[in-house]
């Protein structure tokens, strides 16, 4: 069960945003994904608990962040609950999307698994909905995956299998790259893991 840390930062100007200390596994339905933020000071943040099934589809999905929470899971599409800091107020939400995603490094591994890509794949458009900070405010974003490179390196527990994905935003057409083994992100913009106490976990 790999865990270990990412630190999150402004991919423009590099700000420190939040420290992501998470575990993950693969499991009988499919991979799940926990974690805890907490920002420069120390101060809790929030959270992150992503489940997926073996097609990795969003079988449950719970964020909080600044007070906000949002419940989701794949449903005629996506859909989900977003309650405000007062626990008075819920909106629901649904739009015909693949999957979710936002600032944690789940979503790149959750993405990359529900595609599937392989080196010869065209590259693969895919319709996210974006839990934005610092209020989980969702956003529709169409996406362009493609697998570039899989290249594996030799290491004290066996050979290491490390995937580049180009990702782009279609909106905007900016570009990239993304560098993921088993389910864990090496490297990603405003994303770098700092420490990892096991190995990453192979996907059948």
């Amino acid at each position: 069960m790999p865990h270990g840390r990412y630190s999150l930062h402004d991919p423009h100007d590099h700000t420190p945003l939040a420290e992501e200390h998470f575990q993950c596994a693969p499991g009988p339905s499919g991979w799940r994904y926990v974690s805890r933020l907490t920002g420069p000071a120390g101060d809790h943040r929030g959270s992150v608990d992503l489940a997926l099934d073996d097609l990795g589809r969003p079988l449950r999905l719970e964020l909080h962040a600044g007070g906000w929470q949002v419940r989701g899971a794949a449903l005629d599409g996506v859909t989900w609950v977003r309650t405000d800091p007062t626990g008075t107020h819920a909106t629901e939400g649904n739009v015909r999307a693949h999957a979710f995603t936002g600032t944690s490094p789940a979503f790149l591994v959750a993405t990359a698994r529900l595609l599937r890509l392989t080196p010869s794949s065209a590259a693969t458009r895919v319709r996210l909905v974006a839990f934005t900070d610092p209020v989980l405010a969702p956003r529709t974003v169409d996406q362009s995956w493609a697998l570039v490179n899989s290249e594996a390196h030799a290491t004290d527990n066996g050979p290491l299998t490390v995937e580049e994905y180009q990702v782009t935003a279609l909106d905007t057409g900016e570009q990239h790259a993304v560098h993921i083994s088993g389910d864990v992100v090496l490297a990603a913009p405003g994303i770098e893991l700092e420490d990892l106490q096991t190995p990453p976990s192979r996907f059948a």
